[in-house]
């Protein structure tokens, strides 16, 4: 056992790396609460004045809010459910031995390496184009017409363009978690009779339950902070129609110049995310009891 004395040297070592962590932490969580409360516009920061609710208040009942967080949720929703059921389809398919099977996983995973903005210009620009993007060249092809996406479809752009980025993810870990599935079973099961389908739902869907949970709950926790491919696609509209919460409390902060607006919108994203943290921490435990 350790003794007092060891124990003691152990929390001064560790302190510095605490220390650290919390002034990275505390202090623009502080600076942001501060500034919250204040009346701090950048086009006239000289005159500054104590606001009190009032930065909340407004923040909360501006029409974009609820639009911003029902385009959140589906934001966050819709890349789950492509990602999730999506990296399942492709893990059972690279799972099996083919030629070039190392190449394969490769260039699937290759996605999530690239940087958002870069994603973001390549579907806008080269894909997803009414003119020349290449669902234009397909659609024209059938003899239909293009669609101009990010128009008429402005979410389910930026959905597709973020579950493109975040599909490697998923197929990654959860082909991790096909891959330890013991053989011997799905050979029990397939003897007794058991059909593809069946030996999926009882077998395969249950042993990547822990994978799958782990893939929510990481992948939401970045989905709600979804900036750079809203910024650079749609600055979102048309109207509210792309907005979400972070890119809501970017618009007051650069465009609108209101940092005390913005801060308070920066609390309330901080408090609903964590919000979500609890629930799918408490999720998580429960799948992995």
């Amino acid at each position: 056992m350790a003794t007092r004395q060891t124990q003691s040297l152990a929390r001064l070592m560790r302190a510095p790396a605490i220390i650290l962590l919390l002034i990275w932490m505390v202090v623009p969580l502080g600076m942001t609460l501060y500034y919250s409360f204040l009346n701090y516009n950048l086009l006239n920061p000289a005159v500054t004045s104590w606001a009190g609710w009032f930065n909340y208040q407004y923040f909360v009942t501006d029409p974009a809010f609820m639009a911003a967080i029902v385009n959140t949720l589906v934001l966050v929703l819709g890349v789950l459910a492509i990602t999730v059921i999506g990296g399942i389809a492709i893990a059972l398919l690279i799972d099996k031995p083919i030629w070039g099977q190392g190449i394969v996983r490769i260039l699937i995973i290759s996605p999530f390496f690239v940087m958002p903005p870069v994603a973001a210009l390549i579907w806008k620009n080269m894909i997803m184009h009414p003119s020349y993007g290449v669902f234009a060249d397909i659609a024209r092809f059938l003899g239909l017409q293009p669609v101009d996406w990010f128009a008429q479809y402005p979410l389910t752009s930026i959905v597709i363009i973020v579950a493109w980025q975040w599909l490697p993810f998923a197929t990654l870990i959860l082909l991790t978690a096909l891959q330890s599935l013991d053989g011997e079973q799905m050979e029990a099961a397939e003897m007794d009779g058991a059909g593809s389908v069946s030996r999926f739902i009882h077998l395969t869907l249950p042993h990547m339950a822990r994978a799958i949970t782990v893939v929510i709950l990481i992948q939401t926790i970045f989905l709600l902070g979804i900036y750079a491919e809203i910024l650079v696609t749609t600055n979102g509209g048309p109207g509210n129609a792309s907005t979400n919460l972070t890119y809501l409390i970017y618009r007051a902060a650069r465009l609108n110049f209101d940092i005390g607006g913005a801060a308070a919108g920066g609390i309330i994203a901080v408090i609903l995310a964590n919000l979500v943290a609890i629930f799918l921490m408490r999720a998580v435990g429960k799948n992995l009891d």
